[in-house]
Formats: C-alpha cells, structure tokens, sequence
C-alpha cells in the first residue's frame, strides 16, 4: 500500500493544503487543472501537473477517466480526492482502485453505503444512533401521503445521495410539497444521477454539531472530538468552531460515543465526520462524510494532530500512533469561510479579476487566491478560510477579527466584511446561535459608515496628490507658508461628501456634500461612531499599499489602492470605493424596468415560460446556475412576457437579456433593468 507520487483530484485552496502536506511526508506531487485554473496557484505549487479538460466540471474536475489517465501520464500511484467534486463517489474511488492506485479515503462498498442518506440511516439504527422520523420512497404521491401522516410541518425534503445543501428543500405547509419535491429531484438528479427523496421532520432551531472520527486498518477508531457548524445560509456552512461552544458534556458524550458505534458498524477507515442535529439535549443523527471536511482545520488547531498527514499514513496501511485517552482539546479554533460574494446582493456568486491581495499572518489562512487572480464562475466560489486558535473562545474570536482588519481583497467582491461583523456581532459573541438564525435575520449585519473610510481616502488623496511641480498642484501648496486645507467633493456609494484635509493641523472634516434641503434631517457633520466634525489624522509608518493612521487616537491599518483622484480603501474587511463627485445616480428609481437580465456569467438551467404569457410579480421565470449556486429568475413586475432570449442549456454572460416582461399598460420600449432574482439552494 505503500505510494510515492500523490495526485490531487481537486482545486483550490483544498488542493493547496493537501499538496503542501504531501510534500511535507516526502511524496511527489501531482496537480490537476481545466482550462479555467491553467495559472491558478495549486498547478504552481506541485511538483507537476496534468490538464484535464475544459473549464465545465463535467469535463474535467468531475471526469473520471481524464483523472485516472492523468495519474497513469504523471506516474502517480495514489490519489487524495480532497473535498467536493468526486469525494464521495463510489464509483471514483472504485475507478482508482481497478487502475493500481491507492485512494486516500474509505473503501467504494463504504463511501456507497454511507452517501445514501436512507442506507446510512439503517446502518445508524443498527448502531443505536437517534434519527429523527422519516419517510422514504420513488413516488411522490406516496411519499406526501406519508409525510403529511406520519411527520407533520414543517419538513426537509432531500436527496438520498449528496450532501453540501444540494437537492434540499425546507417545507412549511401542504401545498408547497409538490413544487419542493420537484425542485429537489430536478437538483439531485444533476448533481448525483439520483432523485431518489426522503422526507423528515424538520427542526427549525436546531444546533449542527459533528464529529470527527479517524480510523486505521488495525481496527483502531477514535474521535477527534465536536465542532458546530450552526452558521449556515441556505444550508452552508459559514462559520465554524471548536469545540462546540452551545452543547453539554451530557450531549458531547452522546454524540462521540454515537460517532464512533457508527465508524464500526461500517468499517470505516481514514477521516470521516459524523454530524448530528441537536435540539435541547437531544442529537439526532443527519448524515455521515466520507471524507475530509472543509472545516477540518479548527479540529487540526485544538488537538493538535494533522488529518492529512494522518490520511496519507493510514492510506499507506500504518496504524494510529496516538490512544483515545491520548487526543485532547486545547483552547478554541474559530473559521471563516471566504467567499466570492455580494452580500448586498443577496450573496450572489461573484466574478473578477484581484488587483491587490492581502492575507493576515495573525491566524492560520488556507487559501489560493493572490494578486492578479482571475476568479470566474465555473466552480464553488469559496476562496479560503480564516482560522483562529486561542486559549479561550472570546480570544480566538477577536483574533478572528483582527485577521479578517489584517487581510484585504481589492478587485473582486467577497463576504470579508460581512464575516468581521458577523463575528464581532451580539449573537455570535453570545454564541446564541442555531441554524435558522443566519438565514432568518435576512440582512442582520449592515456595514460600517463610511465616514472612517472616507476621513482615511481624503488624507490619503491629500498626501498622494502633490506633481513634481508645486505651482500645479491643487493640494493647497504655497510658498512661505503652510499649505491651505485641501477640499474635495467625493462619493461612496450614493452618498456626496465634502471632505476638507488640512495636513499641517492633522485634521480631516467629512461632511455632507448634498444640497442642504436634500440632506437627512439629521446630516450635518459626522465622523466615526462618535458624531464628531473633525478627526484629527496623524500618519505612522506602513509598508508599501498599506497605511497605519492615528485617527482620534486610535491605530487603524488599512490597505488601500489610489488611482486619478480616486481611492479603494479595505476597512474592516469592507472595501469602500471613493471617487471625486461627479452626477450621482437617483437614490430612488421607478421599477420600470422591462429586462430580466443575467445578474452573472452561468448556465441557464430552466425556462418556464413563453412569449406572450402574462405574469404576475414576483413570478417564476426561470433558473440560472453559477458558482454551484442556483440563481432564480422572476418577473419584475405584472405584463405579459413579450420575448424569451435564451433556453435550457444556454451558456450566457452577465448582464445578458434573457426575457423581456411589458409592464401592463405600457409600450413596448425597453429600459435597462436587472429584473429580479433570488438565490437558491446549492446546485451541482
């Protein structure tokens, strides 16, 4: 069993982490790569790298023969399959085994038997595991009759194969079923090969906990104790901790001793999670990974043990070198997954090209992301994870937040900023917390004021704006005496600012650059928390595309681009663009707009309806995937569809037409809207 050339079946930052690991244990190393990822940071770092295919999945990361091809032209003889893509397919890790490779995981007769939810909960019964009630079956008239008996509302449809929020469906009443049951098998279907549903009751606030277990071929299996992974949005997981901060020993007992009947009942071998349900002192068993888990590192920083290296050392057929008695918790670990994100946008999947990369060396980062970085829409959009240790959990979340302040992304749109105020907000820090909280506080987490970022772009433009020639500048330069405050009307966002910086005073007022009678009642002069006029700026040394600024006392670093007259200012997280005024946009515009356009790059999954069908608002028009996220298409107003761009199948680019919906009552003209969308569950 023993291997020296490892290739990994993945990308990104999970890619990376495995690469580095293996190179760590003396093993040559293996990437693969689509068209899409031909420069991306995981093909640099491995010893060498193979090509699969094009940039759809389909075609390479998820193409069975282009990997094992891969590992016979680059001589490798073990394959790590990392997480996502083709983890958890049987038949891949059957493939690897036919080809003479080794496969860094649980055997195929496993992997099949615990990636089918109605399979793995007869194991779980078998082992004594809590499940709550559930209903399983092919018809779907059967199914309901059965669900609407036995279970009650609401409930959770899902797929029987798969996991990651795919092929999920949360229902409330009756008449939603049908619909839910349809969307759900339309997901699993793309994403497994399988519609197969079961229906479950579900808890509306429950805890998810999991543990990690680890096995070895010599019939040892051990628990490497709990996280809680309860912040989700839409079924994924965002933020992650260890060990769980909301549950008793009582339940933390429960739930390690259940974990470990259900790895032997199975014969399980390698790292593996088990999760559970918890609510009030009862866990309930969900479902069990049959691989590595993105969250793994919070369990690697608070025992201490490296689950690759200990995957890569089971694969090669050694025993565990540590007891149960032997694994302890030391101090807390807290992660924070980055995304590709709008948060304002109700999180859509984002595109773009990073100018300026930036990551904190104040905790632990896994990523593959850097400068000059094109990130597109082919694939998951997470980019890396922010993971903090410290003795306690309050000092693990500040560290958190101090490394999110440390770190920037300039160039593409993340959820950076909103993790930093989701962590440092009332409910984390209370670890008040389950899994409908996220998702039920629609938009719990607004950002800052502006007012910092833009005290710290008008010093920065005020220091940065003097030519080689004095007499030209327009920075308040004169001769013989100091220089005279330099005024600037600027924008953020919506908002008009005047921003007076007077450098020799160390002195920065923001105000409100709107007319007086189009001003809040309250607007006038405001800077920082404290309502302030004026900040008083004194600059201390940083390197190069960071500033270190005394504001009011306090030290804010920040990382910062400028550019003819204009800043990007990473605070927090947050990047504030401030540009010189110029014609602001309308605060408020009629929702005239005729064009449901594509809000990204994608594929369009389904289309509904046809010319000359009325509509109502809010109607369902159609799907469009992007970033394994499902994107729906409604109409944006009552009137009749006048014209359907684009079919099931199309590949389309963002901003491109898709329908077009006459309002009732008006002409045919078009105006040049967004039209509505809102973001699903997970697709493949």
């Amino acid at each position: 069993m023993t291997f020296g050339t490892l290739l990994v079946a993945n990308r990104g930052e999970i890619a990376v982490r495995v690469l580095r690991a293996a190179r760590d244990a003396g093993l040559r190393t293996v990437a693969v790569y689509s068209d899409a990822d031909r420069d991306a940071p995981h093909v640099r770092i491995a010893d060498a790298a193979v090509r699969l295919g094009p940039p759809p999945a389909a075609e390479s990361y998820l193409s069975i023969p282009a990997l094992i091809d891969g590992a016979a032209r680059s001589g490798a003889d073990a394959v790590h399959p990392g997480y996502g893509f083709l983890s958890e397919r049987a038949e891949f890790a059957a493939a690897c085994r036919d080809a003479g490779l080794v496969f860094v995981g649980p055997t195929p007769e496993v992997i099949d038997l615990m990636g089918r939810k109605d399979e793995a909960r007869r194991i779980a019964a078998k082992a004594g595991v809590p499940m709550l009630p559930a209903v399983e079956g092919a018809d779907d008239e059967s199914l309901m009759a059965a669900a609407r008996a036995g279970i009650g509302f609401p409930l959770l449809v899902k797929a029987v194969s798969g996991g990651g929020g795919k092929g999920m469906r949360i229902v409330r009443e009756a008449s939603a079923l049908p619909a839910a049951l349809a969307a759900a098998r339309r997901e699993a279907k793309a994403a497994f090969g399988d519609d197969t549903m079961l229906i479950e009751r579900y808890v509306e606030h429950g805890r998810h906990i999991e543990v990690q277990v680890i096995a070895d071929s010599h019939g040892h299996v051990l628990h490497l104790f709990d996280r809680d992974c309860s912040v989700q949005r839409r079924h994924q997981k965002v933020v992650e901790e260890a060990p769980a901060p909301t549950i008793s020993a009582a339940v933390r007992e429960s739930v390690t001793s259940a974990a470990i009947r259900l790895a032997t009942e199975v014969g399980y071998v390698n790292a593996g999670t088990v999760e559970f349900l918890v609510e009030d002192e009862q866990a309930y068993f969900l479902e069990m990974n049959t691989r590595l888990q993105v969250e793994h590192p919070v369990t690697e920083l608070v025992t201490g043990i490296d689950l690759v290296a200990e995957q890569l050392r089971i694969a090669q057929g050694e025993a565990l070198t540590f007891t149960q008695d032997q694994v302890t918790v030391t101090g807390h670990a807290i992660e924070a997954r980055v995304y590709a994100e709008d948060p304002d946008a109700q999180f859509l999947p984002q595109a773009g090209f990073t100018r300026t990369v930036r990551w904190s060396t104040r905790a632990r980062v896994d990523e593959a992301l850097a400068s000059g970085q094109q990130v597109g829409t082919w694939y998951d959009p997470m980019l890396a994870k922010i993971i903090a240790h410290a003795p306690t959990r309050e000092a693990a979340r500040h560290r958190l937040i101090e490394a999110i302040d440390d770190s920037a992304i300039i160039g593409l749109t993340t959820n950076l900023g909103f993790l930093r105020r989701l962590v440092a907000g009332p409910e984390f820090t209370a670890a008040e917390i389950d899994t409908a909280w996220l998702d039920g506080a629609g938009a719990p987490f607004p950002a800052e004021s502006s007012d910092l970022a833009l005290v710290v772009a008008g010093w920065l433009l005020a220091d940065g704006a003097a030519p080689a020639h004095p007499f030209r500048a327009g920075d308040g330069w004169r001769d013989g005496g100091p220089a005279a405050p330099v005024v600037r009307s600027l924008t953020v966002g919506r908002g008009r600012h005047v921003v007076r910086v007077d450098r020799s005073a160390h002195e920065v007022r923001v105000e409100d650059g709107r007319p007086r009678d189009a001003r809040r009642p309250d607007a006038g002069e405001h800077v920082g928390a404290g309502g302030a006029g004026v900040a008083t700026v004194r600059p201390m040394l940083a390197p190069p595309g960071r500033a270190r600024l005394e504001i009011d006392g306090v030290v804010h670093e920040v990382t910062y681009e400028l550019d003819h007259g204009a800043a990007v200012v990473c605070l927090h997280g947050q990047n504030y663009t401030i540009r010189p005024a110029g014609s602001l946009a309308p605060e408020h515009t009629a929702p005239t707009e005729e064009l449901v356009r594509a809000p990204m790059p994608g594929l369009v999954l389904d289309v509904v309806v046809r010319p000359g069908q009325t509509v109502i608002k809010g109607e369902y028009l159609g799907v469009l995937e992007a970033m394994k996220m499902e994107v729906t298409l409604t109409a944006p107003h009552d009137g009749t569809v006048s014209a359907v761009a684009v079919a099931p199948g199309a590949q389309v680019t963002s901003g491109q037409e898709l329908f077009t919906v006459t309002a009732d009552g008006t002409s045919d003209g078009e105006t040049d809207g967004a039209g509505s969308v809102a973001t699903g569950a997970p697709a493949p």
